[in-house]
């Protein structure tokens, strides 16, 4: 018999198989698709839109978002807001950041008068610039 030689070049190599891994990162990859949008869709409102918008502008940071729900509550990003501490809660944002803009979103079920007087008191209070937020009205086509 002839005896075997062990030659180092013919080990077995060990190879690394990535497939777990590539699927646990598209799981988690999906998961984060999923999960942070739901996060930042905490406020249902749905805007109104007009037929002619204004050109986007870039401003220097972000504004505060004051929203108005349907059933008329108000957050300001998203804390809600109580009726009476409205006012207050805005001076105070106003005071620690005072070149810092306000949107205002409103409901398109909300009644007007609501988003007016909701808009005259973010006036009174003094923020630089005050926006409404509204979407384009997509036009239909009627042939």
């Amino acid at each position: 018999m002839a005896a075997r030689t062990s030659n180092p070049s013919h080990r077995a190599k060990p190879v690394m198989n990535v497939t777990p891994l590539v699927d646990v990162v598209l799981v988690l990859l999906i998961i984060f698709m999923v999960v942070i949008p739901a996060m930042q869709q905490a406020i249902n409102v749905e805007i109104p839109g007009i037929a002619n918008v204004d050109e986007k502008t870039e401003s220097a940071g972000q504004p505060f978002i004051l929203s108005l729900t349907r059933d008329g509550a108000v957050f300001l990003e998203e804390d809600r807001l109580p009726p009476k501490q409205i006012e207050a809660r805005l001076q105070l944002a106003r005071r620690r950041e005072p070149n810092r803009r306000l949107v205002l979103r409103g409901d398109k079920g909300t009644a007007y008068a609501q988003v007016r007087s909701l808009y005259g008191v973010v006036q009174t209070v003094g923020f630089p610039g005050v926006s409404l937020r509204v979407n384009q009205r997509q036009e239909s086509k009627h042939n």
